[in-house]
């Protein structure tokens, strides 16, 4: 598959683009909003073609998918001109800023043949499919839950702090917390949550919140205020969990996994593995296979309504149940 790469962000030069070029595939083109940064990039990454426009990019017919790291605003509309062209897209998460936007970026991406896939990349790594795994056949039943993902963002004029763009701690790293605990518990009956604007840059710079599953509770947390911090913490009837760190393993680090049953603390180690290119492998075989990718539809959504009921928890001071829509 020949991929072609809308925009020269840090995530897809330093992650994306490597990983493709290690997989089977390829990356044939990037684009960028200024030609010369586009032809810069692509002779420093040995990228055969180069943009000054989105658009560009996309009428080459050449391109098979395009993998998109914009903004979280920009994701749904390069997305869905991506699909005018019959592209198939990788996109960055959130896939887009709210529920809605997103369901309907599903549909019309469905409408044109195309298959869309949010970028979730933690959820091919080896040590989560086995924590999955434990957690189904080896561990009781689930009743705690905690997850946080959080860093320093240091940069004032980082899109991460635009409300334009849909910026936020929740949208950046929060979602990863959210995404774990429904990895393990799947859609809460209840949200309530609580967010901090300490830059007073319109966007949410920390969150904390409780996730209500009737007989279970997960608590989650992400900011930008504090050095890096990223676990999830499984907590079941006869024992428990724990990966740290939990989403951002670099391709030459090694992961562990925790675990405790029956009396008895088990560590697990798992070779370094690049969790980016079993992404994009996985995706492309859903392309060529014409089967679902592995981060479904309704996995997306449930995530996206999930943040949602977030910031309208916080915004209320009150809690916010979900519904099965």
């Amino acid at each position: 598959m020949r991929f072609g790469i809308i925009s020269t962000a840090r995530i897809g030069l330093g992650s994306v683009v490597p990983a493709i070029e290690k997989s089977e595939h390829a990356v044939l083109a990037i684009a960028s909003r200024e030609a010369a940064r586009a032809e810069a990039v692509a002779d420093e990454h040995d990228v055969p073609r180069a943009y000054g426009s989105y658009e560009a990019l996309l009428a080459d017919d050449d391109v098979d998918a395009v993998y998109n790291p914009l903004p979280n605003a920009l994701h749904a509309e390069w997305s869905r001109r991506a699909a005018d062209h019959g592209k198939h897209v990788l996109c960055e998460k959130p896939l887009a800023r709210d529920a809605d936007e997103a369901r309907a970026l599903f549909d019309y991406c469905e409408e044109r043949g195309v298959t869309l896939m949010e970028a979730f990349m933690y959820r091919f790594h080896p040590r989560t499919e086995r924590a999955v795994e434990l957690v189904e056949r080896e561990l009781g039943t689930v009743r705690g839950f905690d997850a946080a993902f959080s860093f320093r963002l240091d940069d004032p004029d980082d899109v991460r702090l635009d409300p334009e763009l849909a910026g936020g701690s929740v949208m950046d790293v929060g979602c990863y917390a959210i995404n774990a605990a429904r990895l393990f518990l799947g859609d809460p009956e209840r949200v309530s949550a609580s967010t901090t604007d300490t830059r007073d840059a319109g966007v949410d710079t920390g969150m904390a919140a409780v996730l209500a599953y009737g007989g279970a509770t997960a608590r989650i947390a992400s900011g930008f205020e504090t050095d890096g911090n990223q676990y999830y913490r499984v907590e079941t009837t006869d024992g428990w969990l724990h990966a740290e760190p939990a989403f951002g393993i670099e391709p030459d680090e090694r992961a562990t996994l925790e675990w405790h049953a029956d009396g008895r603390t088990v560590v697990e180690e798992f070779d370094p593995v690049d969790h980016y290119r079993l992404q994009v492998e996985a995706f492309a075989a859903a392309v060529e296979g014409g089967g679902t990718p592995r981060v479904t539809r309704a996995e997306t959504l449930g995530n996206m309504r999930t943040i949602d009921a977030v910031y309208e928890s916080a915004a209320s001071g009150t809690a916010v149940s979900l519904d099965d829509g």
